[in-house]
């Protein structure tokens, strides 16, 4: 039991977990949706690695985050060298997978990691200074995640006009995501928002993947997800809804992720055997 303990909290009292694993779920979801789109639809060893380099890269982010927090106040606490540690070892993990994945399905797989990169800078920018939260740094980790899924599909062979297409499927789930989410927590907080704004962009998503669908870079069930959370946000913003919780909210729109994926994997799956 004693033993235990000690892994749990350190001479300070700060919990292990609490530095080695990010809380919020909805950074999970944002991992896991490219992740699990591209597993879906194309498993593969270098998919797998991928898969491997972009854990790594998202569990780093948070020991690093409290790390850099750390040293901005001039402490240095045995919870800040637990965070220096674990972001050693994760991004070292993330290393690992990249290079496996280089040597499992070449060079190209760097294409979409590389156009992913200047969100990620800038995410990290943003963490840096203790502006994690703001709105573009939110956006930009959104739109960043995506390039996951591209690599994993053009590491199985896909083409890569239809392979970026997947990112642009994800990115119309997450922006207008993020913005709808913000402004309903606002809300909860009491604090005016600009409904129309967010409705506009959710509005933008659907016509961005029909135009996809169009020109057949995306199955035309991938338009579903994106209408069904454009209504989403339609009631969201309505009278009927006004009284979800945080935690309810958050765990209703991993259910929507959720949603998109299945339809965007089975949307592929009838287009290849019809």
């Amino acid at each position: 039991m004693e033993a235990a303990s000690q892994l749990k909290r350190s001479t300070s009292g700060f919990r292990i977990r609490s530095v080695a694993l990010p809380v919020e779920h909805g950074g999970w979801s944002l991992l896991l949706e490219p992740i699990v789109l591209g597993l879906m639809l194309v498993s593969t060893v270098p998919g797998l690695f991928v898969s491997l380099a972009a854990t790594g890269a998202f569990l780093a982010r948070h020991p690093f985050k409290l790390a850099v927090g750390d040293w901005r106040r001039n402490r240095n606490t045995a919870r800040t060298l637990a965070a220096q540690r674990f972001a050693i070892v994760y991004v070292c993990i993330a290393i690992l997978g990249l290079a496996l994945a280089i040597k499992t399905g070449g060079t190209v797989l760097l294409l979409p990691l590389l156009f992913a990169m200047p969100c990620v800078i800038l995410q990290l920018f943003y963490d840096s200074i203790g502006r994690s939260r703001a709105l573009i740094p939110e956006l930009a980790g959104s739109i960043s995640t995506g390039a996951v899924a591209t690599a994993i599909a053009i590491g199985g062979g896909w083409p890569r006009p239809a392979a970026f297409g997947l990112w642009v499927i994800l990115a119309a789930r997450t922006v207008p995501t993020i913005l709808y989410v913000r402004a309903r927590l606002r809300r909860l907080h009491g604090k005016q928002v600009s409904t129309s704004g967010v409705i506009f962009v959710h509005f933008l998503g659907m016509l961005v993947v029909i135009s996809l669908a169009t020109v057949q870079l995306a199955p035309v069930l991938a338009v579903l997800p994106i209408l069904i959370l454009l209504l989403r946000a339609i009631i969201g913003f309505s009278k009927f809804d006004r009284q979800v919780t945080a935690k309810k909210l958050g765990l209703r729109e991993v259910a929507f992720g959720a949603m998109t994926i299945f339809f965007v994997v089975f949307g592929y799956a009838w287009s290849f055997t019809s």
